[in-house]
Parts: C-alpha cells; structure tokens; sequence
C-alpha cells in the first residue's frame, strides 16, 4: 500500500483530476445508456448496448488506474478517494470528495468517512 503525505497526495490528486473528471462524465453517460437499455427504450442520442459495453470498459480502465496510483477509490457515486497516510505520527486516510475543491479532509481508518475531519 502506499504512503502519501499531504503534500505528495495533494500531488496525486491533481494528476488524477483529468481521469475523475472522465469518470463523472461517463458514469453519468453509463447510467443513461443502462437505463435504455433495460426499459428497452429506443437508442439515446448517446448510443444504446454497444455504447453502454464501451463506457463500462473505459470505466473499468480508469477505476484501475486510479487504484494503481495508490489511492484508494471508496465510492463512485458520489466519487471517494483516500489517500493512506500519516498525520503527526497517527495513521490516517487524506479523503477527497466529490465536489471539494483540494484535498483538506482527513479521517482515521477505523472512523471511516463519518469521523472525517479538516486537515490542520
């Protein structure tokens, strides 16, 4: 498992950015397409089977990429990243969230996100 500081992990973050922003935009197409799929509706403008197998695959490929980096990807929807670390001498997770604007939050492991706290 990796290591990050705040600053390393801060790092990381932003170059994941692009890959998180491409997994917002197509899980978003993915439920689309999944729900024309399935009423059995007329293709979307998005496309219908074909599209929907393409966008699953992609979202795979970039889930992975993102859990290669050593973050640890917590939820899609909302997106969760935690960035295994130490925080003055106490293991911690660095927690981003869907819609925050940097990595400032951080939680203990056995917390979980509802003992998420801001960075000091």
């Amino acid at each position: 498992m990796a290591q990050f500081d705040v600053r390393t992990a801060r790092t990381e973050l932003r170059r994941l950015m692009p890959l998180l922003d491409e997994i917002v935009a197509l899980r978003a197409d993915a439920a689309e397409l999944a729900a024309a799929v399935q009423d059995g509706g007329p293709v979307t403008r998005l496309g219908g089977l074909a599209e929907l197998k393409a966008a699953q695959a992609r979202l795979d490929e970039l889930v992975t990429q993102v859990q290669q980096s050593g973050a640890e990807l917590k939820g899609l929807a909302p997106l969760l990243l935690d960035f295994p670390a130490e925080l003055s001498g106490e293991t911690v997770l660095l927690c981003w969230l869907e819609g925050d604007h940097e990595l400032a939050w951080y939680h203990r492991p056995d917390l979980g996100f509802a003992g998420r706290r801001p960075l000091p």
